[in-house]
């Protein structure tokens, strides 16, 4: 089992940041996804919501972990997060996470290599019209 919590501490957020192969963005958002039973860091999401938009920089697991059904959820709650904020589409940047990952979450590539989601309906109960892509 696992908690997802906004990180609130800014050496936290780095020190994660460190974990997951990543930098700390500077003013960005940020989710860590903590096991409870062991206390450790198992994923890691950087984003920002602008008036222009909102951005994940990162949606990572900590080095040498792999749970995809538990990044799956983090992704979800950060893009969750992003609607309540009323930004209904988020851009994901190129390498922000694993392509797989993105797809299944409801992001599609677009031509410059970013990712692309329109949040619209998707966590109003209905689902929007949005499925799940579990491509290989």
């Amino acid at each position: 089992m696992f908690k997802i919590s906004p990180i609130n501490d800014v050496n936290l957020q780095k020190e994660y940041a460190s974990q997951c192969d990543t930098t700390l963005k500077d003013g960005y958002f940020a989710y860590a996804m903590i096991d409870v039973d062991t206390n450790e860091l198992m994923g890691f999401s950087q984003f920002d919501i602008e008036a222009s938009g909102a951005y994940i920089s990162d949606l990572k697991p900590r080095v040498g972990l792999s749970d995809f059904e538990a990044m799956f959820i983090l992704g979800r709650a950060t893009m969750n997060f992003i609607d309540l904020c009323d930004k209904h589409t988020c851009i994901a940047l190129k390498n922000s996470g694993d392509e797989r990952l993105l797809k299944a979450i409801g992001f599609k590539k677009t031509d410059d290599g970013n990712w692309f989601a329109d949040m619209t309906g998707m966590f109003d109960g209905h689902c929007g019209g949005h499925t799940v892509e579990t491509t290989k």
